[in-house]
């Protein structure tokens, strides 16, 4: 039997995240994007009526990386083993090309947050992969590039692991955050080497245990846990 989600509050400083941590030795964590029609799925509801059609339930969401106007992601996305965009690399403009940046690899008994070019030169076998960016935590060391002074505050959610690839957190502040508080609540707060930035306005939780389904703008890829509808 799969096993559902830990979701808390838990608090840093002035800051309230609400995070959910996963087993992924035991627990399904899919990555989704479009419908059978190749619709954006866009909303945590869509997702939850698709699986509903395999007798299957979502117990976690989160919005799972940057895109395009059109939903389609800006980097490396795959799905159920397919890959529907290459891997970038290099520094660009936007959060995204602050490098370095990462992948969100989901294998059959782990998940991992790989950065870039750490990923391109030995890639893993993802069933389901998201590249977002900027790293938050690298080998246990915050990102080079965020300031302990900085002014710069959003709403923001990211995903940390372990070394093992096993314990895996989501996390979403309550209000306003520096990338640099931000990364420190993954590394020093939940004892994670590696933590990826999923994004900032619009980032979304569905959290059931936590009273949380929220609601706004349409998203690009979505992360969820799926578990059996019986459960």
């Amino acid at each position: 039997m799969a096993e559902p989600p830990v979701c808390e509050e838990r608090s840093q400083g002035n800051n309230i995240y609400a995070l959910c941590e996963v087993d992924a030795r035991h627990a399904d964590i899919r990555l989704f994007l479009n419908d059978a029609a190749e619709t954006p799925l866009a909303q945590f509801d869509a997702v939850k009526d698709m699986l509903a059609q395999d007798d299957m339930t979502l117990s976690f969401g989160m919005n799972g990386g940057m895109y395009h106007e059109d939903r389609a992601p800006v980097g490396l996305f795959i799905e159920d083993n397919v890959e529907k965009m290459r891997l970038i690399r290099g520094a660009s403009t936007g959060n995204f090309g602050l490098v370095p940046n990462g992948v969100f690899c989901i294998r059959e008994d782990r998940a991992d947050v790989i950065e870039t070019e750490a990923f391109a030169a030995n890639p893993p076998a993802c069933r389901f992969a998201t590249q977002s960016g900027p790293m938050l935590v690298i080998g246990g060391k915050l990102h080079p590039r965020f300031l302990p002074d900085s002014t710069s505050r959003f709403i923001r959610n990211g995903v940390g692991s372990s070394a093992d690839g096993t314990r895996v957190v989501f996390a979403i502040s309550r209000i306003p955050v520096t990338f640099h508080e931000f990364a420190r609540f993954f590394r020093d707060d939940l004892g994670l080497p590696n933590a990826l930035f999923l994004d900032g306005n619009i980032s979304r939780i569905y959290a059931p245990a936590l009273d949380r389904h929220d609601k706004g703008f349409r998203m690009g890829p979505i992360i969820g846990v799926v578990a059996p509808a019986d459960d």
